[in-house]
């Protein structure tokens, strides 16, 4: 079944009703998926927009990383608002993880450019590769994996009468896990826009 996709100049990408930042993963929502090789050409739009902007600074330190929920043994009672709960605080993970991470990321691409002395052209050509590769393509996949499950099994928990506490625990877990996949992706990111500045 196809999906409805729009791009803004932020690299913002709308899929179904949910919101996902390319470079940064934030999402909130009921379900989404990712899409292929657009998404990179959103997150470079949003990019681009931005090129004119004040050169880039000093290099700054690695990705911040942020903590997903917690986990640990299942809760003897659990109520449809923990599941609620849970699904708010890695979305708010998510968003953390974009305001700390992204704007760096875009002074170093600016930086970039200006190292390679690229027109506009070349640039959106040339930095595909920092926002799209197999490796960021896997975490992506595994990210649109988890958002899926996150989000039936955040249905499935607010429309039981009494809710499993089993399944509240493995949701926790999705979510330490994406918020776990998304520092990954943006370390992996930032080690390589690093090495290509360096050389």
């Amino acid at each position: 079944m196809g999906v409805a996709v729009a791009f803004s100049d932020s690299g913002l990408v709308s899929l179904a009703g949910a919101r996902y930042e390319t470079a940064m993963g934030v999402w909130s929502g009921r379900r989404c998926s990712i899409g292929g090789g657009g998404v990179a050409f959103a997150a470079l739009a949003g990019l681009m927009a931005m090129s004119t902007m004040a050169k880039a600074q000093e290099a700054s330190p690695p990705a911040t990383g942020v903590a997903g929920p917690a986990a640990g043994a299942a809760p003897a009672a659990c109520t449809k608002t923990d599941f609620e709960t849970v699904v708010d605080q890695s979305a708010a993970a998510l968003r953390d993880l974009n305001i700390q991470n992204r704007p760096r990321f875009q002074e170093k691409l600016r930086a970039l450019r200006t190292k390679k002395a690229w027109s506009e052209d070349q640039f959106l050509k040339e930095a595909v590769p920092y926002v799209k590769d197999d490796q960021i393509d896997a975490y992506d996949r595994t990210t649109s994996e988890l958002l899926n499950k996150i989000a039936s099994m955040g249905d499935e928990g607010t429309a039981s009468a009494t809710p499993d506490c089993g399944l509240y625990q493995v949701l926790r877990g999705h979510m330490t896990q994406l918020v776990d996949t998304q520092n990954a992706k943006w370390a992996y990111m930032f080690r390589k826009i690093d090495t290509a500045l360096g050389q």
